[in-house]
């Protein structure tokens, strides 16, 4: 008997769901959608086509966000690529789920409360592949995933009995086995790019694939903003020695290299971009566009030189402002608003897609599904975002942040004397800190009260 019902087990849930539908925007169960979860590497926001970059192609990222709704102001909570993908799989801050690098794997209590898993137990076939970039332990992860298959660098690996083939169209090929092994029944695959993160380890740093040789080859890259000496020579010691600036030497020390690097950066995107393309297409060869959701987002932002940095893990929008797109296809074009400027974040994704699924969020997740933003992007939002990066490294600086639509502030936990202040208005490009202006002290004193606030209910 008891072995009965635990077959039964994600009927009943399902059944649930649809009497509790999460957050009022649910779907009922004999509608519920196919759920495609595509997450990038090192991608800032404005890297894409659709955004107005002046040289990057992305025609396929393009084409989902004219057929759904970009966001224009994502951001993740934390900008490095451990934290933040635990983040997606719980739908936590960092200092909630406890995740970076050098921790204890992810624990099972909250693998068992991931989006991976509860889909998993509502009924759907749940499929992983690429980067999972989150330890987690071999009992979890076998309760989490239908199939999983890793893949992450090098991107080049060498097979006697097979071509060789970039990490990217090695992993696209994995989804797409997913996809065609597809029965009647629900799933939701979760394709995880490497790219266009670089090699560290390789003097080449970016390795894009064959089919983008010819890419930007006569481009002009335009120059980073906020890099001149400058102003790089006017921040403090600990921020001009840390491991963004030693690894600025390994792309970016002169313009020729730069030049050279950020080519194969930009390689590796529209490899990526490329992708996506070949996955569209086999969702629509199988007949499974029409019912089938895709999210699109990046893991964290990306410095190509900005104020003399290559790599992340700071509080500017540089660093934590990345895409996001969501694609509804059950929603007409009239019904899809094509642009939002509200303030989305990466731990919004498991609960928004729970919310698809019509599976009820639990109340630990601390983010919102977006739901209600795809049906109406007027819908009141929050007014603030907090960041954090908490990952003890000697040369990378434990941080916070607080971002309004107008101002920032941001503080490093283990250097109290320096904060930093923007008008956003004014100073997008966040080059003019106005933390030491004697006019902003009122200011400077309810943000840090804020940030605290802020921190706390990130717990």
């Amino acid at each position: 008997m008891m072995g009965r019902l635990k077959h039964l087990r994600p009927l009943l849930l399902v059944l649930l769901a649809a009497v509790a539908p999460a957050q009022g925007e649910a779907e009922r169960p004999d509608q519920r959608p196919n759920l495609v979860l595509l997450v990038t590497d090192d991608h800032p926001f404005d890297a894409l086509g659709c955004a107005g970059h002046p040289v990057l192609q992305t025609p396929h990222m393009d084409a989902l966000a004219a057929r759904g709704t970009r966001f224009t102001h994502a951001f993740v909570t934390t900008p490095i690529c451990a934290a933040s993908r635990a983040t997606f799989l719980t739908g936590r801050y960092e200092r909630s789920h406890g995740y970076t690098f050098g921790q204890p794997p992810l624990s099972d209590e909250l693998v068992a409360a991931s989006y991976p898993r509860l889909l998993r137990d509502a009924g759907y076939r749940v499929g992983f592949v690429g980067k999972l970039g989150v330890q987690i332990s071999a009992e979890g992860r076998v309760t989490l995933f239908d199939s999983f298959s890793p893949g992450t660098a090098p991107y080049f690996t060498k097979n006697a009995s097979a071509p060789e083939r970039h990490l990217t169209e090695r992993n696209v090929d994995r989804a797409i086995d997913f996809l065609r092994a597809s029965d009647d029944g629900p799933f939701c695959l979760s394709l995880s790019f490497q790219a266009p993160h670089a090699e560290d380890d390789n003097p080449a740093q970016y390795v894009w694939p064959a089919s983008c040789d010819a890419l930007y080859a006569d481009a002009e890259i335009p120059p980073p903003a906020t890099s001149d000496a400058a102003f790089f020579e006017a921040l403090p010691e600990f921020l001009r020695t840390g491991l963004n600036r030693e690894r600025w030497h390994w792309r970016f020390d002169s313009p020729e290299k730069r030049e050279r690097m950020v080519r194969g950066y930009y390689r590796m995107l529209s490899g990526v971009d490329m992708g996506i393309g070949r996955l569209v297409a086999v969702l629509d060869e199988l007949g499974l566009r029409d019912n089938t959701v895709i999210v699109l987002m990046g893991d964290n932002g990306y410095f190509l030189g900005e104020r003399g940095y290559a790599g992340k893990w700071t509080m500017h929008d540089r660093s934590t402002r990345v895409p996001l797109i969501v694609v509804d296809p059950r929603r007409t074009a009239s019904e899809t608003p094509h642009t939002s400027d509200a303030f989305v974040l990466n731990v919004d994704v498991a609960p928004t897609l729970l919310a698809l699924a019509g599976v009820m969020a639990p109340k630990e997740m601390q983010g919102r599904s977006l739901l209600p933003l795809l049906a109406d992007p007027a819908t009141p939002w929050r007014s603030e975002v907090f960041t954090e990066h908490l990952w003890n490294h000697p040369r990378i600086p434990r941080t916070e942040g607080l971002r309004t639509s107008d101002w920032k502030y941001i503080r490093y936990l283990d250097h109290p004397e320096f904060e930093e202040l923007y008008d956003l208005r004014a100073d997008p490009l966040e080059e003019h800190n106005l933390a030491g202006a004697k006019d902003q002290v009122d200011r400077l004193s309810s943000f840090r009260e804020r940030c605290t606030r802020a921190a706390t209910d990130a717990r």
